[in-house]
């Protein structure tokens, strides 16, 4: 058990980071955020939500005894996710435009898998 909490705390920590790098990118409407919004032809007023609701679903995943909530902010990410990477794949970008979002993707799925697993051997031993 301890092994798998070491290694949901080291993906769930990998996750945060990125996630907490792109919500704040996105509240400041930086200029990486907004060229990329630009390329998606999608209006710029969505950054600081987006952000803001990022941070938010960081918040919900880092806070214990909300099982339901966590699992919405896990889901609110891969639908990003995957709505980002088709976007970007029908805007035309060609796989070294949207190749990396399987960092993300892989990240959030492994922190999802790692938290539910645990949650559910905890759950037997009670």
């Amino acid at each position: 058990m301890k092994k798998l909490k070491a290694l949901y705390w080291i993906s769930t920590g990998l996750f945060v980071a990125f996630m907490l790098l792109t919500s704040v990118s996105q509240i400041i409407s930086a200029k990486g955020s907004a060229e990329i919004m630009n390329i998606l032809h999608m209006p710029l007023y969505l950054l600081p939500f987006l952000g803001a609701v990022k941070l938010l679903a960081v918040i919900a995943i880092l806070i214990p005894n909300y099982p339901k909530i966590k699992e919405w902010a896990y889901a609110g990410f891969m639908f990003d996710f995957v709505g980002a990477t088709y976007s970007m794949i029908v805007v035309g970008g060609t796989i070294d435009k949207w190749g990396f979002m399987i960092v993300p993707i892989l990240l959030c799925g492994l922190s999802y898998y790692l938290c539910d697993k645990i949650s559910r051997t905890e759950n037997k031993n009670n």
